[in-house]
């Protein structure tokens, strides 16, 4: 839970909601088979693994690479030559609890990091551009509340098109009250909305 900014300390602030992103992502993978975690649900193929996937080389790459603090031992799709979007989907041979334990793994090894270092620490983000590319630990933190965010919303929609999962986190779904006729009656409600507006 996420509660307040404690005010006092920046970096537990920024710990914790990094923190609630990390467990939004994982908890979308509760209760599915291996196939609705690996199945492409839009065009781009996004997926609930593959996200937790790409969210480990972000963890690995941003607290362990910027900062000198290689992870080990490192994943073999997290290489330079690498095909494109390797770390976006699970191989059949990849299973949830290696990816999942994976992500974990990298999730503590950047805590270790952000409790070694102070906010004002400084690293270099190779792949971005040369004027931005030496950052603080602070900047980081901030970019992967935002990026373990922005995938956290992703797997929300990609859980409700499986099978109508929806909600913020286990126990606070952050949602309108309503039974499944009320969110029916909402939805075409909707519909008809933008069809009145499409038709002006």
């Amino acid at each position: 839970m996420l509660g307040g900014m404690s005010g006092s300390d920046p970096k537990a602030d920024l710990r914790r909601y990094l923190g609630a992103a990390r467990e939004a992502v994982l908890w979308k993978l509760d209760g599915l088979s291996e196939y609705d975690v690996r199945r492409p649900l839009t065009p781009t193929g996004t997926n609930l693994l593959g996200l937790v996937k790409h969210l480990t080389g972000c963890e690995i790459g941003y607290f362990g690479f910027v900062f000198g603090r290689p992870f080990e031992p490192m994943p073999a799709w997290l290489t330079e030559d690498a095909e494109p979007n390797v770390d976006m989907w699970a191989t059949a041979d990849e299973s949830r609890e290696e990816i999942v334990g994976l992500y974990r793994a990298a999730c503590a090894h950047a805590d270790a990091t952000i409790d070694a270092l102070a906010l004002e620490a400084t690293g270099q983000v190779p792949h971005w551009p040369a004027e931005r590319r030496e950052v603080t630990l602070h900047q980081v933190l901030t970019h992967m509340i935002a990026e373990t965010h922005r995938h956290a919303g992703h797997a929300d929609i990609v859980r409700e098109l499986v099978d109508g999962t929806v909600g913020m986190r286990k126990g606070n779904e952050n949602l309108a009250p309503g039974d499944q006729a009320w969110w029916e009656d909402y939805r075409n409600r909707v519909e008809r909305a933008a069809r009145e507006a499409g038709q002006r």
